[in-house]
């Protein structure tokens, strides 16, 4: 779900503690941010101790400071994505922008970062309208098994005649069904496309259809309506429905089914109306007082308590309304199984919207401390140093100049790799004037390297294209700034999540 709009995990999913700050064994090993020249050399030791020693340089026992990097390929994690869900349960709602994760941005300027290859996750890949692709989830199939036998059973009191073969139709139904539900998250691709809004995927899952957005739209006018569109166009759906059945003999299969996807897109639009988050008429709620406050968190916040309100309803007044007999049946016949299904599917719905509802606020919490992540006070003070130089004089030199990291430079001075800290400690002290530097060192690649300006969203944005536990910064020039590693940045980020606002 956008759980920005309406209709997905920034996701940061994991608040962990705040970080532990522990002192430095090695010029790669200190979490604290670059010292200013004038405060001299840190007091750290030269050489971090021998992997198979449990204490630091001092006699203390190191700090087991969580998310700290073990090799090349690990990247810190806080998480969310952006979607906009249309349920199949009659629900459809926004999912957040996808949680930003530490993982490095590009330059703010020019084209956005190439995205690592696609892992297989999702479910099964369907497509690639408009070059974003759609999955469907494992959930879906119990879905569509749920709705092949309830309105197989309702078929058999309709058209009695058609026998086993009313659950072919009955199958026939879920996959239209949840065909509209895609159309439906279509249009809120399709506008966030015209938006400049990137869009992860969108899958198809238990209770609907979710659009992953990566970004937050820029005004209250056009989240309003990136949220707008997927009603609209399920009441559209409704009405062509309407239109189609007009000709058609009542009565026959043909019929059936196009009053029955009339009505479900009928509802899928009026429950995603309904004003609180994580739905669209939530996300539509948060741009009308975004707009009035000039605040998008007083707008989010309104629809966050707004949505969980409506949870509240749902799992109340959806059970009575059915024993009352509002909805078409008579109190007589909802008893028994009836009524145990109602009470199943209020709770569902009523706890989706209530999570959806508090994953909107922990996001805008998120995105409000976003711009306290900056490279420049992140960042580690490097000393170059050339391929073959001993790790022993390496770490003396860095320990000289009050640095904290290692950068491998050729004879010119042109950046190679970087040393990683994990390698460094899991070499012992006396095998390290034997060691190059070179041979503890990753390559060095565009996307590591980052632009000291970067801040917030988009530092985030160029981490998680390239992940690595270290990250060259550079200034504008092309200028050596340091060394940032993924672990400051998630520190930093837990921290921040960490303080109230």
């Amino acid at each position: 779900m956008v759980e920005s709009g309406g209709s997905g995990r920034p996701r940061p999913d994991n608040e962990q503690s705040a970080e532990h700050p522990s002192t430095p064994a090695s010029p790669a090993t200190d979490p604290r941010p670059n010292p200013a020249p004038a405060d001299g050399p840190p007091d750290t030791p030269r050489h971090p101790p021998a992997p198979d020693d449990d204490r630091g340089p001092g006699g203390e026992h190191p700090d087991p400071t969580p998310g700290a990097p073990t090799d090349d390929d690990a990247t810190p994690t806080p998480r969310t994505p952006r979607a906009h869900p249309a349920r199949p349960a009659d629900a459809a709602e926004h999912a957040e922008p996808a949680a930003p994760r530490p993982t490095p941005p590009g330059l703010p300027k020019g084209p956005p970062p190439a995205r690592p290859p696609e892992q297989p996750r999702g479910g099964l890949l369907m497509g690639r309208p408009f070059g974003v692709p759609v999955y469907v989830a494992p959930s879906w199939f119990l879905v569509a098994a749920l709705i092949t036998w309830v309105f197989g059973g309702q078929l058999d009191r309709v058209l009695p005649e058609l026998g086993a073969a009313r659950y072919l139709v009955s199958l026939f139904f879920a996959v239209a069904f949840y065909a509209s539900v895609l159309i439906h998250e279509l249009a809120h691709t399709v506008a966030a496309l015209r938006f400049e809004l990137p869009v992860r995927r969108i899958q198809l899952q238990f209770f609907g259809g979710v659009s992953e957005i990566e970004k937050e739209a820029e005004t209250p006018g056009r989240e309003f309506w990136l949220a707008f569109v997927g009603p609209l166009l399920s009441l559209a759906l409704s009405g062509l429905f309407y239109l189609a059945m007009q000709p058609v003999e009542r009565g026959t299969v043909p019929g059936v089914l196009l009053a029955g996807l009339m009505i479900s897109n009928l509802i899928v639009a009026i429950f995603n109306l309904l004003p609180g988050l994580p739905l669209d008429g939530g996300r539509m709620l948060r741009a009308v007082v975004w707009k009035i406050t000039g605040k998008p968190m007083s707008g989010t916040i309104a629809a966050a308590w707004v949505g969980r309100a409506l949870a509240v309803s749902v799992l109340i007044g959806l059970p009575l309304l059915t024993q009352s007999g509002a909805l078409g049946s008579s109190a007589e016949d909802s008893v028994g199984m009836d009524t145990v299904t109602d009470a199943l599917l209020a709770a569902i719905l009523a706890a989706i919207i209530w999570t959806g509802a508090g994953n909107s606020l922990r996001m805008a919490r998120l995105r409000e401390h976003l711009p306290e992540l900056r490279a420049r006070t992140l960042t580690r003070r490097a000393v170059p140093v050339e391929t073959h130089t001993p790790l022993s004089e390496a770490l003396r030199r860095a320990n000289d100049a009050g640095a904290r990291a290692l950068v491998v430079v050729d004879a010119h001075g042109e950046p190679l790799s970087l040393v990683r800290e994990a390698a460094i400690v899991g070499v012992p002290e006396h095998r390290r004037p034997w060691v190059a530097v070179s041979g503890l060192a990753q390559d060095l690649t565009d996307g590591m390297r980052v632009s000291a300006e970067l801040a917030g969203e988009d530092l985030l944005d160029v981490l998680r294209a390239t992940p690595a536990t270290e990250y060259l910064v550079v200034e504008e020039t092309g200028e050596i700034f340091g060394v940032l590693s993924a672990a400051d940045v998630e520190r930093a980020f837990v921290k921040a999540m960490a303080r109230p606002n």
